[in-house]
């Protein structure tokens, strides 16, 4: 177990401080006001208000023909993980696509096989429900391996739907290679539409003939993407993806003993108490994310991005397990960025009350700089307590949105110093002249001093704004601005 210093160290996040000639108050206000303000397109710029439920358009294929990469092309956007590896793609992963006006939903899915080894299976079972779901299918094949006996498997799934489909032929780099693509019309499904993702060739053509192809509304219903986003995040195996799967009462999520099964985030509207949320699954995140290789490497960067677009983490940890170094730099992760957040300790039902008692000993111990996030025990396989994330959520996002007007925070500082006066450095005590809240979502405020503050001070005033003020599950940031002398 750590001890207190450790702890004290690997969350700690130092208060900047900020010297400058400039004497204009209101100016600096306004700047640090501009920093650290929240953002109202924070929300807006992903909400999706649709008149019509846009149409889905699915690619499928077998492992490695280059889905991912013609999602990426297609999107315009380098957002799914790509390796020169089978099997990189696990779930179903949405995009929101455009072109020429017309908005749609693309889904990139897991290589079908026919292979029951492994995640193999699972894969599958997911790529059936997106082809169950297709307005539009993309079926990918690789021009230069050519046909195998998988690719025929999937025409067969595909048949099994009155679905409209295009044949894209992959790797096809040239005239010469476009030449040698003929012997996929014996698949029945029509004209091989001949593309390089890797390189752009004929992704712009392959677009309008999506956009021309596929029907004007989805008999899907579009999901919104109004509702507060929240980052499932942890290390791999804690059990993010079961907790996804019981939320949505499906197998939403691949979910495996194997660590690592997620890679690309994974977006689903999950109701709990009959409100929707925006659940973002992420791809856990390993001891040394530099030292990761390939897909691992970019899955963490993807997993950091989600935590970015989010308002709440939800971090899942082990019970069984002590928290760890990792799981302490997770929560750095979250406060750094500023997102509310929960402690949700999984498989809690397993443990005895003796072993519970000892637990929360141990976690207000190492955890002990991170109070103020709520927690909740549950277990996602069974779905034990899990409506209890309801409440935990509600008061970390209003913790996270709370603003104290400017003369009520003045008179607590006003009535602070006076019980706790700064300590005297080299013989001169420094002063807080005023303060402001310069930002919600997170609370972040500004102190305009006559000098330095210790840091402790600035961790003293924060645990006295908590008493004060609640905060529940948010992290709070402190600027201080020391305002020099005006020159006579």
């Amino acid at each position: 177990m750590a001890t207190e210093d450790e702890i004290t160290k690997s969350l700690l996040i130092e208060s900047q401080i900020w010297i400058t000639e400039d004497i204009n108050d209101d100016q600096v206000v306004e700047e640090l006001e501009k920093e650290y303000s929240f953002d109202e397109d924070f929300i807006d710029e992903e909400e999706v208000l649709p008149h019509k439920n846009r149409p889905r358009v699915v690619v499928i294929g077998r492992p490695n023909v280059g889905k991912s990469t013609l999602v990426n092309r297609l999107i315009g956007r380098r957002e799914a993980v790509v390796q020169d590896t089978p099997g990189v793609t696990r779930d179903r992963i949405q995009y929101d696509a455009e072109w020429s006006g017309k908005h749609f939903i693309l889904i990139d899915t897991g290589g079908w096989s026919s292979e029951k080894t492994g995640l193999l299976p699972k894969i599958s079972e997911q790529v059936q429900i997106a082809i169950d779901q297709a307005d539009l299918i993309l079926f990918i094949v690789d021009a230069q391996v050519g046909l195998t006996e998988d690719d025929e498997a999937v025409v067969k799934l595909i048949r099994r739907n009155s679905v409209p489909v295009i044949l894209v032929a992959n790797k096809v780099d040239g005239i010469e290679a476009e030449a040698q693509i003929g012997n996929l019309w014996s698949l029945g499904l029509g004209e091989p539409f001949p593309v390089s993702a890797l390189h752009g060739r004929g992704s712009g053509d392959l677009l309008e003939l999506v956009i021309s192809r596929m029907p004007d509304e989805s008999r899907i219903q579009d999901q919104l993407k109004g509702p507060t986003k929240v980052a499932l995040i942890g290390r791999p195996n804690v059990g993010k993806s079961s907790l996804l799967n019981k939320l949505t009462k499906s197998n939403r999520s691949v979910v495996s003993e194997i660590a690592g099964t997620t890679v690309d985030p994974v977006d689903e509207i999950v109701m709990i108490n009959d409100e929707a949320w925006n659940f973002i699954d992420t791809a856990g995140i390993r001891r040394r994310v530099r030292e990761s290789s390939g897909y691992e490497y970019y899955a963490s960067l993807r997993t950091q991005a989600a935590l970015e677009r989010a308002e709440i983490a939800l971090l899942i940890l082990e019970s069984s397990e002590n928290i760890t170094d990792q799981d302490r730099k997770l929560i750095n992760l979250v406060t750094e960025a500023g997102r509310a957040l929960v402690l949700v300790f999984n498989k809690w039902d397993l443990l005895d009350e003796d072993r519970r008692e000892m637990l929360e000993k141990e976690i207000d111990l190492d955890l002990h700089n991170v109070r103020w996030a709520p927690r909740v025990n549950l277990s996602a396989l069974t779905g034990w307590h899990v409506d209890r994330l309801s409440t935990a959520l509600h008061t970390a996002y209003a913790g996270w949105s709370t603003r104290i007007a400017t003369s009520k925070l003045n008179q607590f500082i006003k009535e602070f110093i006076a019980a706790n006066p700064h300590p005297v450095r080299g013989g001169k005590q420094s002063k807080i002249l005023f303060a402001t809240q310069i930002g919600q979502k997170p609370p972040a405020f500004a102190l305009f001093t006559t000098g330095m503050i210790d840091e402790s001070y600035t961790r003293f005033i924060e645990r006295r704004l908590r008493e004060e003020y609640g905060f529940l599950g948010s992290p709070i940031h402190i600027k201080v601005k020391i305002r020099e002398r005006r020159k006579r």
